[in-house]
């Protein structure tokens, strides 16, 4: 039996790129996290912020609207609680290094299915596990 999702386990995706927010919402899904809304921008993203409770916030350094900068620091004054996880490519690993606000994690691609676990900071319901024989 697999729990059900509590507001523990709820995302906010962004990104630009449509195949990335797919690529995200699926990484959630698979660790049992219920995507309570998905945004290409930081302006829209904060509208959803405002109308949704996320634990989680997953998005891409490239938006179609806004910089993630301004994306983090007006998801802090609008909802200081979710775990911020920024993606950016290994091309630009230091993509928020002279910002004043700082994401919880930085994920650089190509990352692993597991350091995207870790990233969730153990708040994704997990299933039970099997009996062993």
């Amino acid at each position: 039996m697999i729990p059900t999702p509590t507001n523990d386990s709820t995302a906010l995706v962004v990104a630009g790129d449509e195949e990335t927010r797919v690529l995200l919402r699926g990484l959630l899904r698979l660790h049992h996290f219920r995507v309570v809304g998905e945004a290409e921008g930081a302006h829209e993203a904060i509208d959803l912020l405002r109308q949704t409770s996320p634990a989680v916030i997953v998005s891409d350094v490239n938006l179609v609207d806004g910089t993630f900068t301004e994306l983090l620091e007006a998801a802090r004054a609008v909802q200081p609680g979710p775990r911020v996880i920024l993606v950016v490519p290994s091309s630009r690993p230091h993509a928020v290094a002279d910002s004043p606000s700082k994401p919880d994690v930085v994920l650089q691609r190509p990352f692993r299915i597991r350091q995207f676990a870790e990233a969730l900071g153990g708040t994704a319901v997990v299933p039970p596990e099997a009996p062993h024989p």
